[in-house]
């Protein structure tokens, strides 16, 4: 079996955040070959106010959906920590734990929101949990997962030591990365389509607006974009040649 072009693991606090942010890109990359691995951390549980909704049933719910969006991005490998949703703290526990997943998982990037953003336009407040699943997850990039002192429980799990060459923030107010998702916005929306206790139809004019305006200024019918940081010198090669510079601007 031939090695992937690279891997990615994406870290969300929510089911459904990924598809939001990254959709269209995830399914450029697995299209490419990448090999991409999900985490969701919380477990979803807040997505009803209905004062009689069956939250045990609701979470197991999401996890489908989750699963459903990501086979349709080309990803199979979806793992859910189970954290109270709604509750999220960046504290040292789930940095051990996404610190755990990204040992396993070894991925030459790294996606996750950016925990800078907190007001976006006039009407939305960013998500606390969205924070802290996304400082949480850099910080487990860089120093934990690389530093063998740190965490050292793990070792003795047998996980160790890894470093990203990449992260990649999507929900950035300071997005330099403009990736061409025309090919694969019919996917995004069917994606997020798929959480259909969360979404309706109403989804599909807003993401097609939303990705509409990300393109206009390259040229791109849609896009996604996102804040990058080049972590190692030696960032995978073929990422960039395969999977990267073609759809980029």
């Amino acid at each position: 079996m031939a090695a992937p072009a690279f891997k990615a693991l994406v870290i969300a606090a929510h089911p459904d955040d990924i598809e939001f942010g990254a959709a269209g890109t995830l399914s450029l990359w697995a299209d490419s070959g990448a090999e991409i691995t999900f985490c969701l951390v919380t477990d979803g549980a807040a997505g009803s106010n209905a004062p009689d909704a069956d939250l045990k049933a609701l979470v197991l719910q999401r996890q489908e959906e989750q699963r459903a969006a990501a086979a349709l991005q080309g990803v199979r490998d979806v793992r859910f920590l189970g954290y109270p949703d709604g509750a999220l703290e960046p504290t040292l526990a789930l940095r051990r734990d996404l610190t755990r997943v990204i040992r396993d998982v070894r991925p030459d990037r790294v996606l996750c929101s950016d925990p800078t953003m907190i007001f976006a336009g006039a009407n939305y407040i960013n998500h606390p949990d969205h924070r802290a699943a996304a400082e949480a997850a850099i910080y487990a990039v860089f120093p934990s997962a690389g530093t063998r002192p740190i965490f050292p429980e793990l070792l003795a799990e047998g996980y160790e030591p890894h470093e990203v060459s990449e992260l990649w923030m999507f929900f950035s107010e300071k997005s330099e990365t403009v990736v061409d998702t025309s090919a694969t916005i019919e996917r995004k929306i069917q994606a997020l389509l798929c959480h259909k206790s969360q979404l309706g139809p109403e989804v599909e004019k807003m993401i097609r607006e939303w990705d509409a305006e990300r393109g206009k200024e390259k040229g791109f019918s849609y896009a996604e974009a996102f804040r990058v940081m080049r972590l190692k010198d030696e960032a995978p090669a073929s990422a960039e040649t395969e999977a990267n510079a073609p759809q980029t601007a």
